[in-house]
């Protein structure tokens, strides 16, 4: 690591990479542009439906700090670039690495590390490896027509089961997120075909859970977690994440135990912290929210829930919290990379009670992503800002889909 002074005439260039941004505690960072315009989390996809949000210029960004303070400790890949490996398998230990740094802290940094080394690498030199890595950051920026292009590659022309397997389940959850049920459902199979195991029967429930059937999910994937006692840890978290998803559909309070599990193998499992911490909100136990996303400001989605959390107990300290929020959203629409639209949407309905600018955000994050939280968002949203147009075309898509879910009861209005 690596501390910065400020100079008034130094720029964050890296040979053109790295640009000058604040970073998440305000200060300023350097950011791979590959980031623009995409969002971060474990598992990302997209769909043209609505149009794009606008954005907006927010105030200048100060600039009159002191030579000598320091504005940001840079992680060493922002300050020096290494020799692009001879050896694929080299860069591709190098790119997992950097995608799991990325998904541990909570930041996009890594995967544009991740993008810049890929993209200085022949094509003609790819291994499926390769592929199916450079698939999953294409995913993460939201490039989402190259992130499938490379995955239907593998599967179609793979030698290792391996790599192959992991490509179909890539896809599986691409599509999945994305709403394309069908197209998921298709890829499960394939798995259940060719990789039997847990993991392969997570994934035909989380597909079922999704269309109609989730308490028939529920139970058989239960059953079978139970049956299964030589799964490896591995398979058994990717169970028990499903199991909790179920849970949580179904308005079932076994899904706390299912997260706090994985939490007890993986506290930095973040997609599996802020579902519990939302969980907690949901069930009007925001103390519990925040003993769970104490020290996890840095991460936009926990922040978020958790200066909703701090709004329902009077925290001291939701003022800072909410400006700090307010200025790191605001640069992010400066710069025009908001990487975390949903995140924003849900700060402008349910901390800011801005219900039409929410509304906004909501709809051109649905364009991507349709997991519950993105189809909940839209519809309260729309309720709160009294369009009820957005609200029905959700409606429409649920009830084509025969999705029903106990933590929006919005579906119903």
């Amino acid at each position: 690591m690596i501390k910065t002074m400020n100079r008034r005439s130094t720029t964050c260039s890296d040979r053109g990479l790295l640009r000058c941004q604040r970073a998440r505690d305000g200060a300023l960072a350097a950011l791979a542009p590959a980031l623009k315009g995409g969002a971060f989390s474990a598992i990302l996809t997209g769909m043209a439906v609505f149009g794009s949000a606008a954005w907006a210029a927010p105030a200048d960004i100060r600039t009159d700090f002191g030579d000598t303070d320091i504005l940001v400790t840079l992680p060493q890949p922002a300050l020096t670039r290494a020799p692009l490996p001879d050896n694929a398998e080299e860069l591709a230990d190098t790119i997992q690495q950097q995608i799991l740094q990325a998904r541990r802290d909570g930041d996009p940094r890594y995967l544009g590390y991740a993008s810049g080394l890929l993209s200085q690498w022949p094509e003609n030199r790819l291994t499926d490896r390769l592929r199916v890595l450079r698939a999953t950051v294409q995913q993460s920026l939201h490039q989402f027509d190259d992130a499938r292009a490379d995955l239907q590659t593998v599967i179609t022309t793979a030698n290792d089961p391996a790599q192959k397997r992991q490509a179909r389940l890539t896809l599986a959850n691409l599509e999945l997120v994305q709403g394309r049920y069908e197209q998921a459902a298709a890829q499960c199979q394939a798995l259940i075909e060719s990789s039997p195991g847990l993991v392969a029967d997570s994934c035909q429930a989380q597909v079922e859970g999704r269309t109609g059937q989730p308490e028939q999910a529920y139970q058989r994937l239960q059953e079978l977690t139970f049956t299964n006692s030589r799964a490896g840890s591995t398979e058994r978290l990717w169970a028990e994440g499903t199991l909790a998803d179920l849970a949580a559909q179904l308005g079932d309070a076994r899904a706390r135990n299912h997260w706090q599990f994985i939490l007890s193998q993986q506290p930095d499992d973040l997609y599996t912290r802020a579902r519990l911490a939302d969980w907690f909100l949901d069930n009007d136990q925001p103390d519990n929210t925040l003993a769970l996303t104490e020290g996890y400001e840095h991460v936009d989605s926990l922040a978020v829930i958790q200066t909703i959390a701090m709004l329902q107990t009077n925290h001291p300290q939701a003022t800072a919290m909410i400006t700090r929020l307010k200025e790191r959203f605001s640069e992010a629409r400066w710069r025009g990379s908001l990487l975390h639209e949903r995140d924003l949407a849900r700060f402008q309905l349910d901390v800011e009670g801005q219900p039409q600018q929410a509304l906004s955000h909501a709809l051109a994050n649905w364009q991507d992503q349709r997991e519950p939280e993105d189809t909940r968002l839209v519809l309260r949203a729309s309720i709160a800002a009294g369009e009820e147009e957005p609200a029905n075309t959700v409606r429409n898509w649920l009830n084509q889909h025969r999705q029903t879910d106990s933590r929006f009861p919005e579906a119903d209005s």
